[in-house]
This record gives structure tokens, sequence and C-alpha cells, in this order.
């Protein structure tokens, strides 16, 4: 099949599927005459594989280990278990975060109870003196940087793309 195939077989976009093979999770597709890519089930069920994984939120890193691993059956396995408590961990400390990030929004939010104008609004006011006692430009403010795909996107109608900056 060639790469739109594959894109559609796997629910991958043709440019993330040419970036897997770039970083060697994907290996690299035989090529035809016409120097078109030609694939296989194979590589389809190791997008998926690599599509799951994402899903789990794992790094690119981590899955080119799970990768590895996956290529050498006869392997212990033991690296496998450390890295997925690793990122269980991961996970554990984003979910702590998380609730922090949903406190203050909630207390910012409680701060605005009733319409009003802008100049007057609750929320607005919290925001800009957060800003002034966070020193963002140095990391200090508590917090890892927003998570690009945390929360789907959106049509906003103030600004914004509703893109979440997340690929692959």
């Amino acid at each position: 099949m060639k790469i739109g195939q594959l894109a559609a077989a796997s629910g991958t976009q043709a440019d993330t599927i040419r970036y897997y093979e770039r970083e060697g999770l994907l290996p690299p597709a035989a090529r035809t005459e016409g120097n078109y890519r030609v694939y296989d089930q194979e590589h389809v069920q190791r997008l998926r594989f690599i599509r799951h994984c994402r899903c789990l939120d794992m790094t690119l890193d981590e899955v080119r280990v799970l990768l590895q691993y996956k290529d050498a059956p006869q392997e212990d396995c033991g690296a496998v278990d450390r890295l997925l408590d690793e990122h269980i961990g991961h996970v554990v400390a984003r979910i702590g975060e998380l609730k922090a990030l949903e406190k203050e929004l909630r207390t910012l939010r409680a701060g605005c109870a009733t319409d009003r104008t802008a100049a007057e609004c609750g929320v607005l006011g919290g925001l800009e003196r957060a800003a002034r006692e966070h020193d963002h430009a140095s990391g200090s403010a508590g917090r890892t940087q927003h998570l690009a795909g945390s929360h789907p996107p959106r049509a906003s109608s103030v600004g914004g793309t509703g893109k979440t900056g997340k690929t692959a």
C-alpha cells in the first residue's frame, strides 16, 4: 500500500509516518521503481502500536525502548516493567499538578460570580494579580509547563486558534 493508504489504515497522518521513519520507529518502506514508498500490514500493526503508546502519553523515547523489546521477544522484559512503573509515576505527578490547576481555576472562577464589565471582572483581576506574583520567565511559577493536548481543541470566540499543539 502507498502512504495515503497506510495513513487511512492506521489513523496516522502521512507527515507523522515519515517522521516516525526518520526517527527510526518505523522501518523504512520498500520503494517502487518510481520511488514511491510501499508499505505492508507489518507497518500498519507497528503504527497502531506506536499510536496506542502515544495515546497513553508515552514519549517517543519510551516508545522506542518498547519497540526494541518488541523486536527482541527473547529478551527479559524487566526493563519494560521498570519503564512502565516510571511512566505511572509521571502520570501520578501530572494528576497532582492537574488537581492543583483545577483548584486554582475554580478559585479564580469563584472571584467572578456575576456578570460584570471586563474592567470589574474578578477572573481577569485574579489573573493579573497572579501574573505579577509569579516569575513565569524563570519557570519558578511552581508548576510544569502547560501540557499541550491536555484538553481537546475548541473554537474560541476571543483570540486563539483552537489548536492544541500536540503532534504525533
